[in-house]
C-alpha cells in the first residue's frame, strides 16, 4: 500500500484521485504534483512502482500537508480568537464568519434548533 505524508491511499483507484485522500490535496493539486513527478495519472495506485511512488512523495512535500496544514490553520483560527476580531468572535460562537445572515438557514453552522418557550408570532 502506497503511503503519501503519512496516509495509506486507496489502491484500487486512479493515482489522481486517490492523492485527495491525503487532507490538503485537491484535484488541482494532485494533478500538479503528478505533472512534476511525471508519474501517468491514469494508472492505479497497486500498478505504481516503488520509483513512482518516491517520486509523489517528493513531489508532495514541496506542499504544507496533513499535520502541519492543521496546526497551521488551528494557529491561524487561535490568532484571530486571541486578538478579539469579529471573525474570531464569531468562530468561537459557532457562527456563520463571512457575513452570511442567521435569522433564517445557518443550520449547519449553528446546529439542530433549540425550541425557545413562549414565543409566539
Amino acid at each position: 500500500m502506497a503511503r503519501i505524508a503519512g496516509v495509506d491511499i486507496p489502491r484500487d483507484k486512479r493515482v489522481e484521485i486517490s492523492l485527495t485522500y491525503v487532507y490538503g490535496i485537491g484535484l488541482t493539486r494532485a494533478r500538479k504534483i503528478l505533472a512534476k513527478s511525471g508519474v501517468n495519472p491514469d494508472i492505479r495506485v497497486k500498478d505504481l512502482s516503488d520509483g513512482d511512488v518516491q517520486k509523489l512523495r517528493g513531489a508532495a512535500d514541496s506542499f504544507v500537508l496533513e499535520g502541519d496544514l492543521r496546526r497551521e490553520e488551528g494557529m491561524a483560527l487561535k490568532r484571530l480568537q486571541d486578538i478579539g476580531c469579529l471573525r474570531g468572535r464569531r468562530h468561537r460562537m459557532g457562527l456563520p464568519v463571512r457575513g452570511q445572515r442567521t435569522r433564517t438557514n445557518a443550520r449547519t453552522r449553528r446546529g439542530a434548533r433549540k425550541t425557545v418557550a413562549g414565543k409566539k408570532k
